[in-house]
């Protein structure tokens, strides 16, 4: 039985989710609904964390669905990156369902409770899915599952502008799948297969089958191929669109304010994250960092509008007196942190967009499951409704001041990690007015971080934190799991910045750690 487990861990990963979600909707409004999602994400994360193991034991690990070998099956290929990442999201899904209880009851009716847990399951489903399978069109099934599952999740939300927000989201996710499903048509036609590793060992047979005229070598044919060309164009809008990079990042504000609490705190912390993941995998798996940042000016690109992102962002973030709306533009700032490690396109650049993919996703989940916690007791995301909440609900208080120094990026916290290593690399690539803006930006997160944490500790109470308690221990404890490894990442850092460390260097073809 433990060879057979053993065997099938990464399709089973993706399967026992999937297979949970209907039976949810099948068990309807009952308690066992809510037992069946918490026991099966703590078995999903539990076979995640034997698939790290393995990984780390075994190398890269080769699944092939149905027995048919790529290219003609769908392959599932786990490496310490995308194992890390599964790990990660099914942790985060686990502690998050185990928060949502008192949260859930506030925000959805229990009659909708059912549809919550299905399409939570399905929507880490979408999510595991996408890091687990090596096939292109899978990417595209499994971001349809988590996007169409997070679109209902969020229209749950108890105001009328949740179905609007979750509406918009839909217009502007199915116009980022389109331009998706393009490109993956176009390297279909130009290649013939939709196993990524295939694709690129075709682009490469490309590049390097250059015309001889007069004996004189050609230029390489996918280099001067405009399918090629659009197909990249398309399947980088596409993504762009899903990580909600500036200027194409409308949808994110309003879904992340008006969904619930507890859908608010896991896609912030896992979806624009794995859209990321699978930019990388594109851009340095299927087209080479030759193609994207030599040919085309892609890092000039994203290098600009991260930067033109992160002021815009972080300055809009200061004038939300809705926390919910003010984390969100924080995310879309963080989003172009990220973006510009990728743009440098070298071993410290890739290694520090990674770890902040990482360390990002702890502290944002972090800060959103606090302010779950200050919804449920005050009844309001509002920052007057908070004031003086400082001393009637201390631990929240405490968790958001630790979440937002994190952001900041003060040292001992994995925020700082991050943009060290991010400004290390800006350095080391002689980009000095890039590293100046950096620096600059944390000044902006100062901002908007401290507002809250004056209106918490430093202004007389406002009449509902007269009246708050402190969150119910259930909510306490998982925000403090999460806060506090910001903290541990933040000392330790040998697993997160070793592991993107190996990442870095096999995307730009360094070899199998």
């Amino acid at each position: 039985m433990i060879e057979y487990l053993d065997f099938h861990l990464p399709v089973l990963t993706i399967v026992v989710p999937l297979i949970a979600a209907p039976l949810c909707v099948l068990l309807g409004a009952r308690t066992m609904a809510k037992l069946l999602s918490w026991v099966v994400c703590w078995i999903t994360f539990g076979l995640s964390v034997w698939l790290v193991a393995k990984v780390s034991a075994v190398g890269k690990i080769s699944y092939y669905l149905g027995g048919w070998e790529p290219p003609y099956g769908i392959e599932y290929a786990i490496d310490p990156l995308n194992a890390f990442l599964m790990t990660f999201i099914s942790g985060m899904g686990a502690i998050v369902l185990m928060y949502s209880g008192p949260s859930l009851s506030d925000e959805v009716p229990q009659s909708k409770h059912y549809m919550f847990y299905a399409l939570y399951l399905l929507c880490m489903t979408g999510l595991l899915g996408m890091c687990a399978t090596g096939d292109l069109f899978n990417v595209f099934v499994f971001l349809e599952i988590s996007s169409l599952s997070t679109y209902a999740l969020i229209s749950l939300g108890k105001t009328r502008r949740a179905p609007l927000a979750a509406f918009q989201y839909l217009i502007m996710g199915t116009i980022g799948a389109t331009f998706l499903l393009i490109g993956i048509g176009l390297l279909y036609q130009m290649t013939g297969t939709l196993n990524m590793a295939d694709i690129g060992v075709q682009l490469e047979s490309y590049r390097t089958a250059g015309v001889v005229v007069d004996g004189v070598q050609g230029p390489p044919h996918w280099e001067g191929s405009r399918t090629m060309l659009v197909a990249f164009a398309f399947l980088t809008v596409g993504l762009c669109i899903k990580m909600a990079v500036f200027p194409l990042h409308t949808w994110l504000p309003n879904s992340y304010t008006y969904a619930p609490s507890v859908v608010t705190c896991f896609v912030a912390a896992t979806a624009t994250k794995v859209s990321v993941y699978a930019f990388i995998r594109i851009v340095f798996g299927i087209f080479t960092p030759t193609f994207a940042f030599e040919l085309l000016p892609l890092d000039t690109a994203l290098w600009s509008f991260s930067l033109v992102g992160i002021f815009v962002a972080s300055i809009a973030a200061i004038y939300q007196t809705n926390i919910k709306r003010r984390l969100a533009y924080s995310s879309i700032a963080q989003i172009g942190y990220m973006l510009l490690g990728i743009s440098m396109a070298n071993q410290h650049g890739l290694t520090a967009g990674i770890v902040h993919m990482f360390n990002h996703a702890l502290i944002k989940g972090g800060l959103f499951m606090a302010v779950g916690c200050f919804a449920l007791r005050l009844g309001s995301v509002h920052l007057d409704d908070w004031r003086g909440a400082g001393k009637t609900m201390p631990w929240t208080s405490l968790a958001w001041a630790t979440g937002g120094l994190g952001l900041i990026g003060v040292p001992v916290t994995c925020g700082f990690i991050s943009k060290w290593l991010l400004l290390t690399a800006a350095m080391e690539n002689e980009l000095y007015p890039v590293a100046a803006l950096m620096l600059v930006s944390s000044l902006l997160a100062v901002i908007y971080i401290w507002q809250v944490v004056e209106v918490l500790y430093f202004s007389p109470p406002s009449e509902k934190a007269k009246k708050a308690t402190e969150a119910p221990l259930i909510m306490l404890v998982t925000t403090w799991v999460v806060v506090g490894a910001t903290v541990v990442f933040g000392v330790w850092t040998t697993w997160s910045a070793g592991l993107a460390g190996d990442a870095a260097r096999v995307l730009l073809g360094g070899g199998t750690p």
